[in-house]
């Protein structure tokens, strides 16, 4: 197995740290190949250029500055991101990883000439995991859509295999989170990875 765990929170010391930490030890203790994209870490810059949406579409170019990246998805066979759900939607930096880095050749082609969606480029991606932490409950989340959830597990998950595995676990209220409430929530993140990766 070859695990991505695309990690986005800015503070070392944040729930969310320890999130990722969980969903890495369970990766290891399965035996997983590892690699981690810590994109605040990395100081990867999320914006899109004036010249890097000139360029999306050709495959010579799009991937310029973001290499690492593009590799890293196109090895892995298992792919996890672990973020703050900030405005019920992805952190900018995220947003912006899945702007720059999910590009033509990468994963997708773009339609044939008479038309159509994409075709999808990343189906040797088998197992897809996102564990999230929300300010807000879930009915308020819900009834705002979720638009982070849907964005990865509705549409990037199409770029994956068709029977693609999935979990999903948020924190919901996390702004009034107890410490039983964190642990909790670990515990269950580290039986959805397990159930994941089994």
């Amino acid at each position: 197995m070859k695990a991505l765990v695309v990690y986005c929170h800015p503070r070392v010391e944040s729930f969310n740290h320890a999130i990722k930490d969980t969903v890495i030890a369970r990766l290891t203790h399965a035996g997983a190949e590892i690699r981690l994209l810590d994109l605040y870490a990395d100081g990867f810059d999320p914006r899109m250029t004036a010249q890097g949406l000139e360029f999306i579409e050709d495959k010579t170019l799009n991937r310029v500055g973001i290499e690492d990246h593009c590799a890293a998805i196109e090895w892995c066979d298992t792919i996890i991101f672990v973020y703050p759900t900030w405005w019920y939607g992805l952190p900018a930096v995220l947003k912006g990883w899945l702007d720059r880095v999910l590009v033509s050749g990468v994963a997708f082609q773009m339609p044939p000439p008479e038309g159509g969606d994409i075709i999808p480029n990343l189906t040797h991606i088998k197992r897809f995991g996102v564990y999230t932490t929300c300010g807000a409950s879930w009915w308020l989340t819900r009834f705002i859509g979720a638009p982070g959830r849907r964005t990865l597990m509705r549409g990037v998950r199409l770029l994956f295999a068709k029977r693609c595995r999935t979990s999903f676990a948020a924190h919901y209220l996390m702004d009034s989170s107890t410490d039983a409430s964190r642990k909790a929530h670990l515990a269950r993140v580290a039986r959805k990875v397990d159930r994941l990766v089994a």
